[in-house]
């Protein structure tokens, strides 16, 4: 089989470990072979690919980002765009597509899928809210990343008595947030799943403050919500999908906590230094499952799968199902965290 690999969307920590975890079994077990498509839809579109050898997926393992390159682009938005994927596969001479991303790069395989071209799915969302599988590979790493930033706030906060505000990443689900909010010990945790009320949010900090302490560090997704307004954003723009860009949710709480409690306030936008960087070897483990899954699915020519984490097993489900709804932060783990806010 000849077999055509793209990644999709926002590039994230262990996309090189699943590229060359299909080309090696590909290659080495099934004799198939490889097109890597440049700057994922965009590049299936353009005919933009180069081959996928062992030689050229070798020592990227440790690596971030994506040797492939990614974008947002959406054919679906494109005139002629299913006509173009399938001029595209045609002159490589391609069997099947396994693009890996998230729910608007897995949505766009999925509608393919349903036009008669054959894909497999992997699952990429650093947000970790993708239906279906337990876990995304790149989630791991970002949890730990802020972790790490909130460790090194606690620091500051305390020597100079402040309120410092972290905003991670999680447009729909605050799976980052309540994660490394739990692992950084932080006070208050808000996420896109609960809408904050922020007198509630500051009482919170005052009651801390009351018992004895004298800072307090405030997780927040940047897709969280007040109970009394939209969606907060410092960007007007769209992407190919209609999502709005975010970011800047974290700004507006360091001056209202401030203005309402008297406390001096900080915040920190953590943004894409979550991405980027060396994976950890959870995301490098899992990466290589899901490529390795992935390349036996297409091999078997079971279509139309995302391959998934169900407990420590790798599975393989419909792309419907993945992409039927997000996958948001169970109640039980977010009362956990509860427990020690304010």
């Amino acid at each position: 089989m000849r077999i055509g690999v793209l990644t999709g969307g926002g590039d994230c920590p262990g996309l090189n470990a699943v590229i060359r975890a299909i080309v090696r079994k590909g290659i080495n077990a099934h004799g198939h072979e490889f097109v890597g498509f440049r700057y994922g839809w965009a590049g299936v579109l353009n005919n933009e690919a180069s081959d996928l050898t062992l030689s050229s997926t070798r020592g990227i393992l440790h690596r971030g980002g994506t040797i492939l390159g990614s974008s947002r682009t959406n054919p679906y938005k494109i005139d002629r765009g299913v006509e173009m994927v399938r001029s595209t596969m045609e002159a490589r001479g391609l069997d099947a597509l396994i693009p890996i991303g998230g729910e608007d790069t897995l949505g766009v395989a999925g509608k393919l899928h349903a036009d008669g071209v054959n894909v497999v799915g992997v699952p990429k969302t650093i947000d970790n809210d993708l239906a279906a599988t337990d876990f995304t590979f790149g989630f791991q790493t970002a949890v730990q990343i802020a972790t790490d930033a909130i460790d090194r706030l606690h620091t500051t906060a305390e020597s100079h008595n402040r309120v410092m505000i972290v905003e991670v990443m999680g447009r729909h689900a605050g799976w980052i947030a309540v994660y490394s909010g739990i692992a950084g010990g932080a006070d208050v945790i808000l996420i896109p799943e609960r809408p904050f009320d922020i007198d509630e949010v500051c009482n919170h900090i005052r009651r801390r403050h009351a018992n004895g302490s004298l800072f307090s560090i405030v997780v927040v997704s940047e897709g969280a919500m007040r109970k009394d307004g939209d969606l907060i954003t410092e960007h007007q723009e769209t992407d190919a999908f209609g999502h709005v860009r975010l970011g800047g949710i974290g700004i507006q709480l360091e001056r209202e906590i401030e203005e309402r409690t008297g406390y001096e306030s900080r915040m920190t936008i953590l943004g894409h230094v979550q991405r980027g960087g060396t994976p950890l070897a959870y995301d490098r483990v899992l990466g290589t499952r899901f490529g390795v899954a992935a390349v036996d699915a297409a091999t078997e020519e079971d279509f139309g799968k995302m391959v998934a984490l169900r407990g420590t097993d790798i599975m393989r489900v419909e792309l419907a199902e993945a992409l039927a709804e997000p996958k948001l932060v169970d109640a039980e783990i977010y009362e956990t965290a509860a427990v020690f806010f304010g």
